[in-house]
């Protein structure tokens, strides 16, 4: 597969949550930074739980992060690529694994998510990967009300 190498996903740490809220993303994608909602930055800086992971590589570079939050015979996969690797081509492979460690850790459940009706990039790498619409609604966040699509990915 081309893309990204093999990641260790593991437990974010404090300093991995303190580089991802660094993190700022170039136009319409500044939606994604951390600091656009105080809540979710509160949320990733102080009450992370144990749902949120680091991907990195095998010299410990911060890739991106996972989020799993398992519910009702499925799991709902939050994921954020590091702003400058998007745009590259290497969406797919870094979903995959995602995907795979859902697997491991989860079993054959379906995998959700929820992305900006606006991020037709995303939405694409999702499609291609075999995820399907849902459903769509308004969702509040970074100040504003804005349209989400829901997925999901069947075992």
């Amino acid at each position: 597969m081309s893309g990204l190498p093999e990641l260790t996903i593991r437990p974010m740490s404090q300093a991995d949550a303190e580089a991802i809220a660094a993190w700022r993303y170039p136009g319409e994608y500044a939606f994604y930074d951390a600091d656009a909602d105080p809540e979710d930055l509160d949320e990733l800086l102080h009450r992370r739980g144990d749902g949120r992971f680091a991907a990195v590589t095998a010299d410990g570079g911060l890739v991106g992060h996972f989020q799993l939050k398992p519910g009702d015979g499925a799991v709902e996969l939050g994921l954020g690529l590091r702003p400058d690797l998007t745009g590259r081509g290497l969406g797919a492979s870094f979903l995959d694994q995602g995907v795979r460690f859902v697997r491991e850790r989860h079993g054959p459940v379906r995998i959700t998510l929820a992305v900006a009706a606006f991020n037709e990039r995303a939405i694409t790498v999702y499609e291609r990967a075999g995820f399907v619409e849902t459903g769509r609604g308004p969702h509040e966040t970074a100040g504003a009300t804005w349209e989400f699509v829901t997925m999901a990915l069947d075992p």
